[in-house]
């Protein structure tokens, strides 16, 4: 497949999670939104090919997406949303499109060769993924930069989070984790659910994911939600908003320290093949 060397050191970040329901599309939104007022250029891709509910979220109603790449006469140009005028742009994805839940590889070598070139434009690449651990997934975070798992204090989001980590470790190698912990009331709850996951990947892998922050419940993030305006604009100043603030910056400090690396990198890498 034919790469885009990416001029600007653009950073892929795919951001994923073990279950849904762990708020997992606000933050890849609200993250987007954060690094775009910072003075970077953002796109966010939903690549939830399931379940895709960012437009949702932004109020739009996109009239192309990811399934219409497959037409040959259709660009990359074509399908990107502008969100806000400057560099945060969207492309959306469509939900429930079976040729898109069942992609071989084939498929995403086209769709990525159509994207690839536009990748380049930007300082950080958003994919928002399904939950789980389908094909698309893992290939597309096998593919990226960095892997951001959202998870929660519930137990059995952490226990799908593991399971994510383990797949990814044991099919492809990848042992570069992010841990973000979504809807904690405290900075301990962010530490002990941590805590217990990155014990269970020393314990069982061998080794332990980086911890990227905590966001704290908020009630203004529900309001924000059904209001259909990112938190960060809606409510910068709430405690959700600041903490996703400060993921920002981490994620802004490892694109910066990975710079002269990235200037020779492809946006996202080549399809992987699993180990036998």
């Amino acid at each position: 497949m034919s790469q885009a060397i990416n001029p600007n050191t653009s950073l892929s970040v795919a951001i994923l999670s073990g279950k849904g329901g762990v708020g997992k599309s606000n933050l890849a939104l609200n993250l987007s939104y954060a690094l775009f007022r910072a003075g970077h250029r953002a796109l966010l891709m939903d690549f939830d090919v399931g379940l895709a509910n960012v437009d949702v979220l932004l109020g739009l109603s996109p009239e192309k997406n990811l399934q219409d790449l497959f037409r040959p006469e259709i660009t990359a140009a074509e399908v990107v949303v502008p969100v806000e005028p400057g560099g945060f742009d969207f492309l959306p994805a469509a939900s429930g499109v079976p040729e898109l839940l069942e992609m071989d590889d084939d498929m995403r070598e086209i769709l990525f060769q159509k994207l690839n070139a536009s990748f380049a434009d930007y300082d950080y690449l958003m994919l928002d993924l399904g939950a789980g651990i389908s094909q698309t997934v893992l290939s597309v975070a096998v593919m990226s930069h960095v892997r951001v798992l959202v998870v929660t204090p519930e137990p059995t989001s952490l226990t799908d989070t593991y399971a994510v980590i383990k797949v990814l470790h044991t099919q492809y190698g990848i042992t570069d984790f992010h841990i973000l912990v979504n809807q904690v009331e405290s900075p301990a709850d962010t530490k002990a659910t941590y805590g217990r996951l990155s014990a269970a990947c020393q314990h069982f892998l061998g080794f332990a994911p980086e911890l990227l922050g905590g966001v704290r419940s908020d009630p203004a993030l529900p309001d924000a939600v059904r209001r259909q305006i990112p938190l960060m604009r809606h409510a910068p100043r709430s405690p959700a908003a600041q903490d996703i603030l400060n993921v920002a910056v981490k994620l802004h400090r490892i694109r910066q320290s990975r710079q002269e690396a990235l200037r020779n990198m492809p946006v996202l890498g080549k399809i992987p093949q699993p180990r036998k």
